[in-house]
C-alpha cells in the first residue's frame, strides 16, 4: 500500500513512527535537529495522517502493520534502518527490531507494557480526547487559543500544550478525529504486548516524567522486560514529548541510533 512519509536529511536512515491518532507532523519539532545527522523518514501509519486505511476486513494487528512497514522499507531501499517511535509507534519499532527489521530501536513511552486495567484507562483517555476533538474547527481553535484551556483539553497527552503552536495543536486534534484507523487499532491493541528481548539490537527506552497516559508502572515494566536497554527519563515531558522538549528528545533519538547499520547497507 502507499504509505505517506516525509524524508529529509543525510546520513544513516532513521524511521520515525507516531502513536495512535497522531501523524507524521508530530515529529516536526525534532526533524531539523535529526536531519542534520540522519536520513530521517517520518511515516504516517496506515489509517492515520495522510496514509490510506488498510483494505476492508484487514485487522490492524502488529503482524499486519509490521508487514506493511517491511514492504515500504523495500520500496524505499531501506535495509534494517534505525527505528524510533512514540507510544504505539514505539511498540512497532521494538517489534520490528525483534523481527530483524531494524538496526536499533528507540521507544518514547512505547505501548505494549500495560496490564488490562492500564489499557482500559489509556483507551478511555484516548477516546475522550477524540470525542473532544469533534467540535467544529472554529470552536476548537477558539478554545485552544487560551493556554489554560489548552492544558485542560490536551494535558493528558502533552506535557506543555500551553507552549505548543496553535496550528500544530489543532491539526493534531483534527488528525485524531478523522483517523479511520483509530478504532480498529484500539481494538486490535487489546492483545498487543511486547514479549521480545531484542537481544541482538541496541534499544533505548525513554519515558516522560509527566506522562499521564502510559504511567510510570509501565516504564518500570519495560525496564524489567528489557534489562539490557538504555533507559532515559524525559524530565518534564508528557506522553508525546517531541514538542515538550525538542532538544532533549532529539538528543535521545540521535544517541539511540548511533550504532552501525546491520543490513546490507552497512557494507
Amino acid at each position: 500500500m502507499d504509505i505517506v512519509f516525509e524524508r529529509r536529511g543525510d546520513g544513516p536512515p532513521l524511521v520515525l513512527l507516531h502513536g495512535i491518532g497522531h501523524r507524521r507532523q508530530g515529529w516536526t519539532p525534532v526533524m531539523d535537529r535529526l536531519a542534520a545527522e540522519r536520513d530521517v523518514i517520518a511515516v504516517d501509519l496506515p489509517g492515520f495522517g495522510d496514509s490510506p486505511p488498510l483494505a476492508p476486513g484487514t485487522p490492524y494487528t502488529l503482524d499486519t502493520v509490521i508487514s506493511v512497514l517491511a514492504e515500504s522499507f523495500a520500496e524505499l531501499g531501506l535495509d534494517r534502518p534505525h527505528m524510533a517511535g512514540n507510544s504505539l509507534g514505539g511498540l512497532f519499532a521494538l517489534e520490528a527490531a525483534e523481527r530483524g527489521l531494524a538496526s536499533s530501536a528507540t521507544g518514547l513511552s512505547p505501548a505494549g507494557f500495560f496490564n488490562a486495567a492500564e489499557l482500559r484507562y489509556a483507551a478511555s483517555v484516548l477516546r475522550a480526547s477524540r470525542l473532544g476533538a469533534r467540535v467544529p474547527g472554529s470552536v476548537l481553535t477558539r478554545l485552544a487559543g487560551s493556554p489554560r484551556r489548552r492544558m485542560a483539553m490536551f494535558g493528558m497527552i502533552y506535557g506543555r500544550p500551553d507552549l505548543m503552536d496553535l496550528e500544530a495543536l489543532t491539526g493534531d486534534a483534527l488528525a485524531m478525529r478523522n483517523a479511520p484507523g483509530f478504532e480498529p487499532t484500539l481494538r486490535a491493541g487489546r492483545g498487543a504486548r511486547f514479549l521480545g528481548s531484542c537481544a541482538d539490537v541496541p534499544v533505548t527506552i525513554a519515558w516522560g516524567t509527566k506522562d499521564r497516559l502510559l504511567l510510570r508502572s509501565q516504564a518500570i515494566r519495560a525496564q524489567r522486560r528489557l534489562p539490557h536497554a538504555r533507559f532515559v527519563w524525559l524530565e518534564g515531558c508528557g506522553h508525546v514529548p517531541m514538542a515538550d522538549d525538542p532538544d532533549q528528545v532529539a538528543q535521545v533519538l540521535l544517541e539511540g541510533s548511533a550504532h552501525p547499520l546491520k543490513g546490507r547497507t552497512a557494507a
